[in-house]
């Protein structure tokens, strides 16, 4: 049973003295049989109060507020976090069976979130996608398999080509995404299928052979199966989602979890840094020792009005474009 050591530093840094800031906080780790927390220690700037309360999908969520002025917010949450490896499904009951006990749920409050998808443009696209990979022989458990391969498969695994509010047809559209953006794909193809889906974030933990998103914030898939219960899926490496992964929130999509949002009164540009790192120890370990870094994620907020800001893939394809307009004059 590993225990991991987390570090997780939000820092916003504000132009101007801004004021009135409310925040929400999901930076607590899930409780449960397969994850125990030994140490949590939250420090926010300033000390506010922390209101802590569960949310309607079962999140622990802390709220603050900072009436007086300040150009810095910096949230550092330290916890370690004992994870037990869940058993892999046995898959052995009749798949009549099983499909006609998701019938039987689809119109209980419990996952009726977890079935709806919203409408998108490239939706009959990905249903086809759907229909061609499922087979007569497949049970909940394989399908979702499937679909977590398919994803893995056909999507590249490339930092900037998205934002967090990058919707479904681009994802598609652009072939390629991270793990926000794969988590939602699966979720998508699973509610297609009539099998509850869920989004997860949380963390993924170093091992040895080495894992996309390893030692940083992550996100994921989990399946509701029959007779089992909800089954972790990660479709950025293709494998169960496990005692590597640590789990903080889970909801319909990335808003259900954000780690950290808020709003404020006063300038609009601010920069964020984000850095986490992961590693191995124990609670008397010295935290800073074998930690594995997530280099900075740095987001300039600086809008204009007339112009919206770009990703790092929509300013090369705009270079791609300029360099042919001129080789064509």
């Amino acid at each position: 049973m590993p225990v991991f050591k987390i570090k997780h530093i939000t820092n916003y840094k504000y132009e101007t003295p801004i004021r009135d800031s409310a925040n929400q906080i999901i930076l607590f780790p899930i409780k449960d049989e397969f994850q125990k927390v030994i140490l949590h220690d939250l420090n926010i700037s300033n000390t506010p109060d922390v209101d802590i309360f569960l949310d309607y999908y079962g999140n622990e969520v802390g709220v603050f507020t900072q009436t007086e002025p300040h150009t810095q917010l910096k949230i550092y949450s330290k916890i370690y976090v004992e994870t037990i490896a869940r058993p892999i499904p046995q898959d052995d009951i009749f798949l009549k069976e099983q499909w006609g006990m998701l019938a039987n749920v689809k119109n209980d409050v419990e996952f009726i979130d977890y079935l709806k998808q919203s409408h998108f443009e490239s939706a009959d696209m990905l249903l086809t996608a759907c229909s061609n990979m499922r087979s007569k022989e497949d049970t909940p458990y394989k399908l979702a398999v499937k679909f977590c391969t398919y994803v893995f498969s056909n999507f590249d695994y490339i930092k900037g080509v998205t934002t967090v509010d990058s919707t479904i047809d681009e994802i598609v559209g652009l072939k390629a995404g991270v793990c926000q953006d794969f988590a939602h794909l699966l979720t998508t193809m699973l509610r297609f299928a009539g099998i509850p889906a869920r989004y997860v974030s949380g963390y993924i933990c170093p091992n040895k052979d080495g894992m996309r998103g390893e030692g940083a914030t992550h996100a994921w898939a989990e399946a509701y199966l029959p007779d089992y219960g909800w089954l972790g899926l990660d479709p950025t490496n293709n494998c169960i989602a496990n005692e590597k992964h640590v789990r903080l929130a889970v909801g319909r999509d990335f808003s259900d979890c954000s780690p950290v949002k808020g709003v404020y009164k006063g300038g609009l540009s601010h920069i964020l840094e984000v850095n986490v790192s992961v590693g191995y120890g124990h609670e008397d370990d010295d935290f800073e020792a074998d930690t594995y870094f997530q280099p900075k994620e740095v987001n300039y907020n600086k809008p204009s009005v007339n112009m919206p800001v770009k990703n790092s893939y929509q300013r090369y394809m705009d270079a791609i474009s300029e360099q042919q307009q001129q080789q064509q004059q």
